[in-house]
């Protein structure tokens, strides 16, 4: 699934293309996504793009109209182009500029979504009771720790809930509880402060330099430019169960923690 640096990727990349361009048209091949593409979007013409960001795993494409919500689900992927392709079997939507520069968002497996609104986006019912976001000031230390404390759930389970932070996907979650030193398995509200601080710290390195290698391609997921997320490749322990741990030599043990892989150093993690 894209998280938050494959999301950003995306965002970075297509606003320099579609920015401040006139939307000619709207083509919906396969109107059922996660939910049915609204008819209002099908009939989107002659507005220009204001701007381009982005909210959790969501895409907001801002026009003089209202708001393009995307969110690329499981298998999603939004393209650029500026040549004419033939669509291909699960290529369901072209988003057309006037200049035919062109977003063309294809999902195998549809459980993406692709809404119109034109009330403020951030009020949405799908975006307004989201967490902080973790670049943010308010996602600091004092805050993971007050909220930890009152719940008593595995902490990546805890991290990876958007109403406590936004974008902390599973391969994310692995990663930066490996370098925050910190047990999966641990009970959020055993959590101290100090490991609270080390835990955001190590949360937003990991992101940032998911970012800049462009995401983690796993399966399917490319960049709108075409080009896979480079930072598989410094993965310390996520799809490495059974492996040497990159810091002490200790093997990785994995888990299941709620339906997801989990992998961890039982020495390194306390």
């Amino acid at each position: 699934m894209p998280e938050l640096p494959e999301v950003e990727t995306t965002c970075r990349e297509i606003e320099p293309v579609i920015l401040n361009q006139e939307l000619n048209r709207v083509i919906v091949r396969q109107s059922q996504l996660r939910w049915p593409i609204p008819n209002a979007l099908c009939k989107l013409k002659n507005v220009r793009i204001k701007s381009v960001t982005r909210r959790a795993k969501y895409i907001l494409i801002q026009t003089t109209k209202g708001t393009i919500i995307i969110h690329l689900g499981m298998s999603g992927i939004l393209c650029a182009l500026d040549t004419p392709l033939p669509p291909q079997k699960h290529d369901h939507v072209d988003i057309i500029m006037k200049n035919q520069t062109y977003l063309r968002y294809t999902d195998p497996r549809r459980f993406g979504a692709i809404l119109w609104t034109v009330e403020e986006p951030l009020q949405h019912k799908l975006l307004i009771n989201l967490g902080p976001e973790p670049f943010s000031e308010s996602f600091n230390a004092n805050y993971l720790f007050c909220i930890a404390k009152e719940k008593k759930i595995m902490v990546k389970k805890f991290i990876m809930d958007q109403s406590v932070v936004v974008g902390i996907g599973n391969i994310y979650a692995n990663e930066a509880l490996f370098m925050a030193k910190i047990l999966p398995s641990r009970l959020s509200n055993s959590l101290t402060e100090v490991e609270c601080q080390r835990l955001i710290k190590e949360i937003g390195n990991i992101l940032k330099k998911a970012i800049l290698k462009g995401g983690t391609t796993l399966r399917n997921f490319l960049s709108p430019n075409g080009k896979p997320g480079y930072f598989i490749q410094e993965l310390f322990v996520y799809g490495r169960e059974g492996e040497e741990c990159k810091h002490c030599d200790h093997i990785l043990e994995g888990v299941r923690i709620n339906q997801r892989a989990t992998v961890f150093c039982p020495k390194c993690q306390q």
